[in-house]
């Protein structure tokens, strides 16, 4: 994509920020904070992660204007920063994340469409896996025609799915009511303490955060770099005010107890609570607009991040071919070919959308944390700031908050899906070892053998644990 009429700008950028923030997580939400915490540790829990959320906007931001040069994004930031190894690793890591992701998306789509028609069931019978088969496809000969195309319908599609969710804010900010909002304001005594209940957001906000880098994957692609940074950061702030809307506005319709025994997507029968049922079908129809809005920005995601490390030579020649439209046809194939695969398993382990979406979530912490640290790195040496002293320290204090936040969510994520991603990482270094032997290259330096090594065993340890059903996705 060379051409000038097939860069994209600033709205482009953003709108794939939106689509890909703003899919399914925000049409569950009101069921999954109120499982989770109560009123106060909502608030709390909203600002702590839309702080931390905005310090790695502000990481992104910085990035793509110190270091123009690396306009991959989120996995050019990890090379740079630590090694080939670590960098392939939050490429693969990403890449596995956004396919995760992908089929998380087609499992709601028929999940809510079984609202309709009951053969769908919650996404992952026969039928459903069949009707999510086709539309894969159709999606994947609707990008090969080019990105151009797929960000205007991308766009196209944002904007349609921001409709009913703006309906809904309308209506529950009519029917809000302090009473019920400050009703057991401090959770129900089985939601734990504060601790446990804020512990309880950050596994909510996992998930729905996660695409705040959309713009800085395809920066590269962008008509004026300035406009990457500026979409993140738009983007990021106009999707955590819808969140926060959303979340606390249902507080004040229906009682925590209400709330957390709503079924997915719950908005659908908040809305229903206040003006009967049609509310709850046109929320259901825009939840499938909006995941599939999601879907194609995370399609585009998938093939991007798989064409982009291939064109620096960390992985195979072949994956980094663009087809007549400039689109990188063969990462598109593998990365659809390994949804097919994952629906597939879907079927036959009856996996849920959440356990996929936290297991996604997981996976994409890892790459957030390396590409925070890389800002603490990068501040810290002060190499891109020779005429911008000023700046050098607040992006570096503003990196270190993002790092410890990146962190935070690595724990909140939990320990199980953290051991399943390592599993996951480990199948990737056979196209990581055969790209380097075919440049003529060393595969590990030592300390890269030490880390490959740490992580084998860890790998070794969940599969056996996975085996004897100690671990399920």
């Amino acid at each position: 994509m060379s051409s000038s009429n097939q860069r994209l700008g600033l709205a482009a950028l953003t709108a794939l920020v939106v689509g890909s923030m703003v899919g399914a997580g925000i049409f569950s939400l009101p069921q999954n904070v109120a499982r989770s915490a109560g009123p106060a540790a909502a608030l709390i829990g909203w600002a702590v992660s839309g702080a931390g959320m905005l310090m790695l906007a502000f990481v992104f931001q910085a990035l793509a204007n110190r270091r123009p040069d690396l306009d991959t994004g989120i996995y050019a930031y990890a090379r740079e920063g630590f090694g080939n190894y670590i960098g392939f690793s939050a490429a693969w890591g990403y890449w596995v994340a956004s396919v995760l992701g992908n089929a998380s998306f087609f499992v709601l789509i028929f999940s809510g469409l079984g609202h309709f028609a009951p053969l769908f069931g919650e996404g992952n019978t026969p039928a459903a896996i069949a009707a999510s088969s086709l539309l894969l496809w159709t999606v994947h000969l609707l990008v090969l025609r080019g990105l151009r195309t797929a960000a205007i319908v991308n766009g196209l599609v944002t904007v349609a799915k921001l409709v009913p969710i703006a309906l809904f804010l309308i209506l529950a900010a009519g029917a809000f009511r302090m009473d019920v909002f400050r009703a057991d304001f401090f959770g129900a005594p089985a939601l734990g303490d504060m601790g446990q209940q804020l512990r309880g957001m950050m596994l909510v906000t996992v998930w729905v955060f996660i695409g705040i880098e959309g713009a800085s994957i395809y920066s590269r692609r962008a008509a004026r770099r300035a406009d990457v940074g500026r979409a993140t950061v738009i983007g990021f702030i106009g999707v955590w005010l819808l969140l926060v809307l959303v979340s606390l506005l249902s507080m004040g319709v229906l009682s925590q107890a209400e709330l957390a025994g709503l079924p997915n997507p719950s908005m659908a029968y908040v809305l229903r609570a206040i003006v009967g049922e049609w509310g709850a079908t046109v929320i259901i129809i825009g939840s499938i607009i909006s995941v599939l809005g999601a879907l194609l920005a995370w399609v585009l995601l998938c093939a991007e991040v798989l064409f982009a490390a291939a064109g620096d030579g960390t992985l195979p020649a072949f994956l980094g071919r663009e087809n007549a439209r400039g689109v990188p046809a063969n990462a598109l194939w593998l990365s659809n070919g390994l949804i097919q695969l994952f629906l597939l398993l879907v079927l036959f382990n009856s996996g849920s959308y959440t356990s996929l979406v936290l297991l996604a979530a997981s996976m994409s912490l890892v790459p957030y944390f390396l590409s925070s640290a890389f800002g603490v790195k990068l501040a810290w040496q002060g190499e891109a700031y020779a005429s911008a002293a000023g700046a050098r320290w607040r992006d570096f204090i503003v990196a270190l908050l993002a790092s410890a936040y990146a962190l935070w969510l690595v724990y909140a994520g939990g320990l199980d899906n953290l051991l399943l991603s390592v599993l996951l990482y480990v199948p990737g270094v056979v196209l990581y070892a055969l790209t380097r032997r075919q440049r003529g290259e060393r595969v590990f330096t030592r300390w890269e053998w030490v880390l490959f090594g740490a992580i084998l065993v860890v790998a070794i340890a969940t599969l056996v644990a996975f085996a004897r059903g100690a671990l399920t996705l």
